[in-house]
């Protein structure tokens, strides 16, 4: 599972989460895991949402998420600040609700190929993050740093373009043949 880091009030979380469907998600707390249905077809973080969290029920209400700002989050009308930390937080909420501008971690296994993805050559954690969307490279760019096996690894761009996705923050794990990058 993707690892993500937000602060709660000023306490930091850590959260894997995982997709099961479109509807269904497991979710890793500090740890503890539980299993959490949208209860909509389709999320529309404008207006507020329902989510069953292990049979219990949650009115949840999002504002547009600004990862350089703090936001407010409302669970059943309490209030909570929260704070992205790392860049992949940010798909961990857009993942409730797709958009084409979301980054979304996908593998690539034998029978796909991606144009421009960069994958990770092995499993492991990304230690640095040196680019972001938008960003010109230049061929053999250092993009991120992956450690595996108390070795670090530098991922370099394969050809000079432009940083068309980050699949990935500092924290997060990935495994082999995962996308990292997309450079176009």
């Amino acid at each position: 599972m993707p690892t993500y880091e937000i602060f709660i009030d000023g306490k930091p979380q850590r959260i894997e989460l995982a997709k099961n469907s479109e509807r269904f998600f497991t979710v890793k707390v500090e740890g503890k895991s539980a299993k959490v249905e949208l209860q909509t077809d389709r999320l529309n973080l404008d207006k507020p949402f329902s989510l069953s969290i292990e049979g219990r029920n949650y009115q949840v209400e999002l504002p547009k998420v600004d990862r350089e700002k703090p936001f407010q989050i409302k669970v059943n009308g309490a209030a909570f600040n929260a704070e992205l930390k790392t860049p992949i937080a940010k798909a961990a909420l857009a993942s409730l609700a797709p958009t084409p501008s979301a980054p979304a971690k996908r593998t690539v296994t034998r029978n796909q190929v991606v144009e421009g993805a960069i994958t990770a050559p092995m499993t492991g954690k990304i230690v640095s993050v040196k680019v972001k969307k938008g960003d010109s490279v230049k061929a053999n760019q250092v993009l991120c740093v992956i450690e595996a096996m108390k070795m670090e690894n530098e991922i370099g761009a394969p050809r000079a373009g432009a940083v068309q996705e980050v699949n990935v923050a500092e924290g997060s794990s990935v495994s082999e043949g995962d996308v990292l990058f997309v450079v176009g």
